[in-house]
């Protein structure tokens, strides 16, 4: 038996083989759970911040704590064994209302062998209720980048079994989303998997790992507020209109497209027609060390590169200067209230990375900047059928940051059924009163109110993967040759280095140019070469060695997979890139 702590914080139960590796053993754990592509899940020993926090509250606490297990004994993992499809089938018709996430009734009697029950799956389908300040305020909360590198420790290696990893009878371990590329998201099959993707992405953002602003923290707060009315209402609908699924599933669409979970259905383009952009916008290089304004230029953005000019009659001419977007990083710098919509570009160079600000005068031009922008830095043109509904998803991002004062919002306050410190970080609820704090997540409420659930959930993804840090992991390490610590961030694409000290990236190497990583196991170190004899070497300093190689190899196996291409996994291959040998 194996105690798992789901990202929904539920904690449940089950049998477990301690003698499968991993990867198996988190495959046949998601079936259980209803869980589709496991691949992107993994099991984390708790930190020791973590464990220090929860014990501290035991010792404090007068009353004994009963944790709220949710057993699934009856269901069985073992390698070998016939395992229970939960309740999904490819083959049947959908499980799960795909608005707002509860299971058709009528398919239940389809999986009576299952150990999820219906109400059972509703737990894990069904958004929790927000935590209260006081439990918020008990949890651990990194303050550093060394601080988030030390959280992401305690990740098993995939290619050992539990046993070989010493982990006990009835230990408590996380199921968490390891990988942040979510392939082939289905309302219709996912609302287990949604669910708990939002959760995670929750937690993420009261907890403060990754990084918003004000105005970003006040949108989650209004999405937790909308997804939380609609779970705890007794009259969901139970069908959907045909109308509410089309906009789900559209929702669904851009959501892959922007995670680069999945690759969107291609028409033929008219290759020899790319798409260009061209208008003025304000630029600024701080490193010029000048206290001047942004400065306007004529820009042209064509194929992955952007070329500026004095002015519009120009361009034709020589460009005062071309920016290559390719490989690099893609910051957005907006404030909506403020009217403020930019874009930094962190372009690398040779001894680390220039920073350009481009300034956009309003939303429409902002959206068409920065999708153009995310698309070249993936070495992708506006010619590509992602470049629409990146757009589209920006300017939607937008809109749920404008602020509405209305008379429904004062109205509305009196009605709140909500504390708001519950919906934002212990750090935003202590700069705010509560009434002043619950007016302005109600602000933002407006903008959402009439979302249906999932789509609800799937923005509040969205809106956590268009932070600057999402899909980053943290490890502190030692680069070869340095005399001090640096981070090193991990993405599904990418590593960074950062200054420990600054938080600011060092330097970017993409996985599309490496050619080979191994570890050296006497020295524990981590080597990759990359295209034009760059290589770089570092050991790591707040985990195994071996955990930062297999999240590499883990992001290229996951790129590897397919709609095409059945559900079945080819584990030999995750091994061969993630084992960490030559």
């Amino acid at each position: 038996m194996l105690r798992l702590r789901l990202p929904n914080a539920k904690t449940v139960r089950l049998r477990v083989s301690f003698s499968a590796v991993v990867f198996k053993a988190v495959a046949d754990i998601c079936k259980v759970l209803n869980i589709r592509r496991p691949e992107e899940l993994s099991l984390l020993k708790p930190s020791s911040d973590y464990c220090k926090k929860k014990k501290k509250k035991e010792k404090n606490s007068k009353e004994p704590v009963i944790e709220d297990i949710l057993n699934l004994e009856s269901s069985s993992t073992s390698s070998g064994s016939p395992v229970s499809p939960g309740l999904y089938s490819k083959t049947m018709t959908p499980t799960y209302d795909p608005i707002n996430g509860t299971p058709a009734l009528s398919t239940m009697t389809w999986f009576g062998d299952s150990p999820l029950t219906e109400q059972n799956c509703s737990v894990l389908a069904f958004s929790q209720p927000p935590p209260s300040p006081d439990v918020l305020a008990d949890m651990f909360q990194p303050r550093s980048l060394v601080d988030k590198a030390k959280m992401n420790a305690g990740w098993l290696d995939s290619s050992r079994s539990l046993m070989e990893q010493s982990i006990q009878e009835d230990e408590q371990l996380l199921l968490r989303f390891k990988y942040y590329t979510f392939f082939d998201l289905n309302p219709k099959y996912d609302a287990v998997r949604i669910n708990q993707l939002y959760e995670q992405a929750r937690w993420a953002v009261l907890l403060e790992e990754i990084d918003c602003t004000e105005e970003e923290m006040l949108i989650f707060a209004a999405l937790q507020y909308h997804i939380s009315k609609l779970s705890l209402c007794a009259e969901i609908q139970d069908f959907a209109t045909k109308s509410e699924v089309d906009e789900v599933e559209a929702a669904l669409s851009s959501l892959e497209v922007t995670l680069e979970g999945g690759k969107a259905d291609n028409t033929l383009e008219d290759i020899t027609d790319i798409p260009k952009l061209a208008d003025y916008l304000k630029l600024f290089k701080p490193k010029k060390l000048m206290l001047k304004a942004c400065k306007q230029y004529w820009f042209v953005f064509k194929d992955t590169s952007i070329a500026y000019f004095k002015n519009k009659e120009l361009e034709q001419g020589e460009p005062i200067e071309k920016l290559n977007i390719r490989g690099c990083e893609i910051v957005p710098d907006v404030n909506v209230s403020g009217r403020k919509f930019g874009i930094k570009l962190l372009i690398p160079v040779a001894d680390g990375m220039n920073e350009v600000y481009l300034r956009c005068d309003h939303e429409d031009q902002y959206a068409r900047w920065m999708a153009a922008c995310i698309l070249a830095s993936k070495g992708k043109t506006m010619a590509d059928s992602s470049y629409q509904p990146e757009v589209v998803s920006i300017l939607s991002f937008l809109k749920m940051k404008n602020r509405n004062s209305s008379p429904l919002v004062a109205s509305s306050l009196e009605n709140m059924d909500m504390n708001p410190e519950c919906l934002v970080s212990p750090r935003c609820a202590k700069k705010h009163k509560s009434k002043q704090l619950a007016a302005r997540i109600l602000e933002a409420h407006h903008n959402v109110a009439q979302m249906p659930l999932v789509e609800a959930k799937l923005q509040f993804i969205q809106a956590w993967q268009s932070l600057p840090e999402f899909g980053l992991t943290y490890y502190l390490v030692r680069f070869k040759g340095s005399k001090k610590d640096d981070i090193l961030g991990v993405s599904y694409n990418r590593l960074i280095r950062i200054d420990a000290v600054t938080g600011v990236p060092v330097t970017t190497w993409r996985f599309a140019n490496m050619k080979q990583w191994n570890v050296n196991w006497e020295i524990r170190q981590v080597a990759i070469e990359f295209d034009q004899n760059v290589s770089i070497a570092f050991t790591c300093l707040s985990a195994d060695c071996k955990i930062v190689h297999e999240y590499i190899g883990g992001y290229i196996f996951l790129s590897t997979r397919s709609k095409d291409q059945n559900e079945t996994l080819d584990e030999d291959l995750f091994h061969k890139l993630t084992g960490g040998q030559d």
